[in-house]
């Protein structure tokens, strides 16, 4: 197999000093159009992350993109990454390969979504990506799977946050919101892996992620994401879930519906990789029409302009 050409990069790192290893972690394929499905998780299993692959654009519709993206973990193939899509878009600008007109239309198998690139911070190691998100949905989880769910983490309902309930919220996949009381709590949650794939099945999500307000004027939360079957226990930083976190904050109360200020999400403390989400909503005419996800990104450790 001929390997296209990949990058490995760290996506939302709280820091982008490189003595932190803060991020979670992804390696983009570009010009991946001749390898299979096959191919594409045989090199996902190999880096154990998180990976993007882009293809060519879609041409001859009524609005064409500049790129297609597939994305996989090591399990499986995922409709949508959010740090994996915000990592391509940020190469793809530093080896000059973004349409001149600033336009940027990219397609994934959850639907079409934009991007933007903020280059006001100067050198291409501060350059922002942005990365669309549809307007969220969120329900309240049915009582009878409440208990199940917490217990999955080693929790009670003494723990959650009061006046907040669990929620299934989607923006691109389903995520289910937990509500803490404290990051005390979200530090000394007991996982159980085979209970939490059980019980996302059960509740028709792809992931479990707890979370606590930090600074409610702020605008700051801490999460944990632990997904359903991705081919590890744990994830460092997870923009889909915080896409989904902020339409369940919004719904809540904690967020107005005209704030322009950005969500933090932090995320990835624990396992000692800090990383933090920014999440903006998107208004037209005083109505959230959806998301823009974006963070830092830097090259990982000793892999600065590695193209093999």
């Amino acid at each position: 197999m001929e390997r296209p050409r990949a990058y490995r990069l760290s996506v939302f790192p709280h820091s982008l000093d490189a003595k932190e290893d803060g991020g979670n972690p992804t390696t983009i394929f570009l010009d991946a159009d001749n390898l299979s499905s096959g191919q594409m998780q045989a090199l996902t299993k190999e880096g154990g992350h998180e990976c993007g692959f882009v293809l060519r654009g879609r041409a001859g519709v009524e609005n064409p993109s500049n790129f297609t993206m597939r994305y996989w973990v090591p399990n499986h193939e995922m409709e949508m990454c959010g740090h994996a899509t915000v990592g391509a878009v940020w190469i793809m600008d530093q080896l000059g390969l973004l349409p001149p007109d600033g336009r940027i239309l990219i397609s994934t198998k959850s639907g079409e979504v934009e991007a933007r690139v903020d280059r006001e911070g100067g050198s291409g190691s501060e350059t922002r990506v942005f990365v669309s998100q549809p307007a969220g949905a969120v329900e309240d989880l049915p009582d009878n799977r409440v208990l199940e769910t917490l217990s999955s983490l080693g929790i009670t309902p003494d723990e959650l946050a009061p006046g907040y309930k669990i929620q299934n919220g989607c923006t691109s996949r389903m995520k289910t919101l937990i509500p803490l009381k404290n990051h005390n709590i979200l530090d000394r949650l007991r996982l159980d892996p085979d209970a939490v794939l059980e019980v996302c099945e059960k509740i028709h999500s792809t992931g479990l992620y707890p979370y606590a307000v930090i600074n409610a004027e702020d605008q700051v939360v801490e999460a944990r994401q632990f997904p359903k079957s991705a081919g590890y226990a744990e994830d460092p930083a997870t923009g889909i879930a915080a896409a989904a976190l902020a339409f369940g904050l919004l719904r809540n109360g904690m967020l107005p519906i005209q704030t322009t200020r950005p969500l933090f999400v932090r995320q990835g403390w624990f396992m000692g990789k800090p990383s933090e989400i920014h999440v903006l909503f998107r208004l037209r005419q005083g109505n959230v029409e959806g998301c823009w996800i974006s963070g830092k990104v830097k090259w990982m450790r000793s892999d600065k302009h590695n193209d093999e």
